[in-house]
């Protein structure tokens, strides 16, 4: 175990766990932030995805050592009142069923957005092509990240 400084959600702590933790162990278990998923375990389903500095990752594969300096930011410190563009398309075009892998579904679009506020069908359908949903709310999804893009200005 080694004393780690970490900022998540823009507040800062310093966490007690082995350097090869999985960020989403560290997230979940040592800071009780459960929005982020544990799906695959493998990094192929995007249930775990959070942003390192805006840039959405996979936080079963990334270990707590390869974080650094980075601003860690999860489904809960997206906005604290569900005002985030996507979060409120995702509610405008009802995207969730289940609602298991909406949250790394939404950080997923998040990141996107920021890079690319306009995609078209194709770049929001390969960005998005590594996160799964089982419940297969796709479409919903691409209008949901349209919608959003529509939003920001």
């Amino acid at each position: 175990m080694s004393n780690t400084a970490i900022t998540v959600n823009e507040k800062s702590c310093v966490i007690d766990d082995a350097p090869d933790t999985p960020l989403l162990w560290v997230l979940r278990d040592t800071l009780g932030l459960t929005g982020t998923k544990y799906g695959c375990g493998l990094g192929l389903c995007g249930a775990c995805t959070v942003h390192l500095d805006g840039v959405a990752v996979r936080a079963c594969q990334t270990p707590l050592r390869s974080v650094g300096t980075k601003r860690i930011t999860t489904i809960e410190g997206l906005s604290s009142d569900r005002s985030h563009p996507i979060q409120r398309a995702w509610i405008a075009e009802q995207v969730p069923q289940c609602g298991y892998c909406q949250p790394g579904q939404i950080m997923q679009a998040a990141s996107l957005l920021a890079k690319n506020p306009r995609p078209s069908k194709e770049e929001v359908d390969e960005a998005m092509s590594g996160n799964i949903c089982r419940c297969a709310t796709y479409q919903r999804i691409r209008r949901a990240i349209q919608r959003a893009a529509g939003q920001k200005s």
